[in-house]
């Protein structure tokens, strides 16, 4: 492997952000945009070389893909305990090296049509730019704590993207919600790397998931409520991962950070960023697995299928169509995170992990083609809402057709990618557990629903009389969505089993026909009740939201989640423990101080006298303390 080209491939887009940066005013959009793109199509030639040599040049060695490090020391603590920089590529690295690399180079493409006339073009490419590097380091972590300092660097990014728009204050107020938000979850990743950091002496990654090392063979007998110190460190790494990926209840920030523009939204919060949790988890599995019989893995599978659930039905109720594809998000990450939590280890009991990462795979393609479209259909109709919306199929064919493809993939409608990604994570959560299979199920029924009503009523549905005739998008804007259109249609052939999977020794995957059967019945029921009440305006709808009554409100209002946060924030947080913080700061703190500085401008008022200036008034002090100081002497000679 050469390393000196992969490490190029975080560098180049941190350059691109620099020069962006530095030369916002000097630059213009053209230049901007073509740097811009230049810079992350050669991160990605260089991710898919890095996956050839990898997977194709390097191999399997000993039965199993290696993983390579190259790093240097940072800060030195102990002989064990330091903190290096360096990259790690092992199958999981490499894959969301081209994840990463091909989504961001879309969304680029993309951007330039988009954003075409935006005052902020320049800097929108910069901050482009700096969340792609920052991404980039993150995967290719060798450690704890520097997948932390890539972590926090994409809580930035996305706090400069989601805010791009400052002016606008729905889009500041949610920039802050989501950085927030998710600074309460880094706090409990922080813990957690300092907890493991502290029992295992060490934060490398090569260290924490030998399976065979001193480590995971005799983990710390450290315990706290009848849990080990590790479980508890990895459930709260495992709580980073939940605000990152959006899981309940730290997914209050996802829907709001569509008030960015859509590319960032295709970006960040379908693709990239909010896969990290998953990621994360993912990287340390062998800790999850290994470390007190899994039970920290046990919460991951749970925390995901109630999240997959909930979010799927709010996404239901939805009418912002962005909002539709944020909660969808958060429902297929949940998929992901039950898959993880339901697996096993070695070969092809790793099918959960294996399949988590293949739908994570799969899911950047067809979701960031789905905010692309939604994107383009915004751009068209210049509203997010599906009430202004119908029939722009006769008006906008490429995006059209390129949305139904993604509906289609996400829906699990074979053959196109979600199909082989979602039937094989079912598959493994049968396996393990049919109670949490039952919620995959009802979930994969629920998502044909929403996607499609959302394809209906933006494509079929009521012609609108639109103020301008709808057209389709430039070329820089359609191309991307036919090429992630084809990805969605075909990355699902790929046999993942083959190059993913815990111990790293794949394994050979099949489709469990009778599953698979059950999985597109359901998806296709669905689609058909999608069909019946949304393929054209009629009162069917509204009676039934009549009839579902609080259950819809309830949904429609995201379960009140939002409120009881806000309610827990004023009401207990600043009313009742800041409320008593502030007035022992402004009483007992400031008191304090100013008492200390009354006091010495009391004192020196009454002592301000004695430099009155006369030179009287200092020689009778002089000669008062001669004859003092002689007294003294004499008193203390006699006796």
């Amino acid at each position: 492997m050469n390393y000196s080209l992969i490490i190029l491939i975080p560098l180049i887009p941190l350059a691109v952000f620099l020069v962006l940066g530095l030369l916002n005013r000097k630059i213009g959009p053209a230049v901007s945009g073509l740097i811009g793109v230049s810079g992350i199509l050669l991160s990605t030639v260089l991710s898919f070389y890095t996956a050839y040599q990898y997977f194709g040049v390097v191999g399997k060695v000993s039965g199993a893909y290696p993983t390579l490090v190259e790093s240097v020391v940072w800060m030195n603590f102990t002989d064990t305990l330091r903190i290096d920089m360096g990259v790690l590529i092992d199958p999981i690295s490499v894959m969301m090296l081209i994840v990463v690399s091909t989504v961001s180079l879309m969304v680029h493409i993309y951007s330039r049509g988009y954003m075409k006339g935006d005052e902020g073009y320049t800097r929108f490419f910069s901050f482009l730019s700096l969340f792609t590097f920052s991404m980039f380091g993150l995967v290719l972590a060798t450690n704890l704590f520097q997948i932390y300092i890539f972590w926090e660097l994409v809580g930035v990014s996305s706090y400069l993207l989601i805010g791009y728009y400052y002016t606008k204050e729905s889009a500041v107020a949610a920039a802050k919600k989501a950085f927030i938000v998710t600074r309460f979850a880094d706090l409990g990743f922080l813990i957690g790397i300092l907890l493991i950091g502290y029992y295992t002496g060490t934060y490398d990654f090569g260290a924490l998931n030998d399976p065979g090392g001193a480590i995971l063979s005799n983990w710390a007998p450290a315990s706290f409520m009848g849990l080990s110190v590790l479980t508890w460190g990895l459930i709260l790494i495992f709580i980073g991962g939940a605000g990152k990926s959006a899981m309940f209840p730290l997914h209050i920030w996802l829907p709001d950070a569509m008030e960015g523009p859509t590319p960032v939204s295709a970006l960040i919060h379908a693709a990239t960023m909010v896969v990290a949790g998953v990621f994360l988890v993912a990287r340390l599995f062998p800790m999850y697995f290994f470390v007190e019989d899994g039970f920290a893995l046990q919460i991951v599978a749970f925390v995901g299928a109630f999240s997959a659930l909930f979010a799927a039905v709010i996404a239901l109720t939805q009418t912002d169509i962005k909002r539709v594809l944020a909660y969808s998000t958060m429902s297929q990450l949940g998929y992901m995170m039950l898959a993880l939590g339901v697996s096993g280890y070695e070969g092809s009991e790793g099918l959960g992990y294996m399949s988590s990462m293949f739908h994570l795979f799969t899911h950047a393609m067809f979701k960031a083609l789905l905010f692309l479209c939604a994107g383009s259909v915004i751009h068209a109709v210049h509203s997010n809402e599906l009430k202004d919306m119908g029939q722009l199929r006769k008006y906008m064919p490429v995006t059209h057709i390129s949305f139904l493809i993604a509906a289609l993939a996400i829906a699990g409608i074979p053959p196109f990618a979600g199909f082989w990604s979602k039937d094989e994570i079912l598959v493994a959560v049968f396996e393990h557990n049919t109670f949490l299979y039952g919620i995959g199920i009802l979930v994969a029924g629920l998502t044909a629903i929403y996607i499609f009503r959302i394809y209906f009523g933006i494509f079929w549905g009521k012609n609108k009389a639109y103020e301008h005739s709808p057209h389709e998008s430039p070329s820089s804007m359609t191309f991307p969505l036919v090429v992630l259109a084809v990805l969605s249609a075909t990355v699902g052939f790929i046999p993942f089993s083959s190059f993913i999977s815990p111990d790293r020794t794949g394994f050979e995957g099949h489709i469990d026909i009778p599953m698979a059967i059950v999985a597109v019945a359901v998806a296709l029921l669905g689609l058909g009740v999608a069909w019946i009440l949304y393929k054209k305006e009629s009162e069917m709808v509204s009676r039934l939201t009549d009839r579902l009554g609080v259950l819809y409100t309830w949904a429609h209002q995201k379960f009140y989640v939002d409120e009881l946060y806000l309610f827990v924030t004023k009401n207990i947080l600043f009313k009742g423990i800041a409320a008593g913080a502030a007035w022992f700061d402004r009483n007992i703190v400031d008191g304090t101080m100013n008492l200390i500085g009354n006091s010495t401008v009391v004192l020196s008022r009454k002592i301000k006298g004695m430099q009155s200036g006369r030179v009287q008034d200092y020689a009778m002090a002089f000669v008062s303390g001669t004859v003092l100081l002689a007294i003294l002497f004499i008193y203390l000679w006699t006796s």
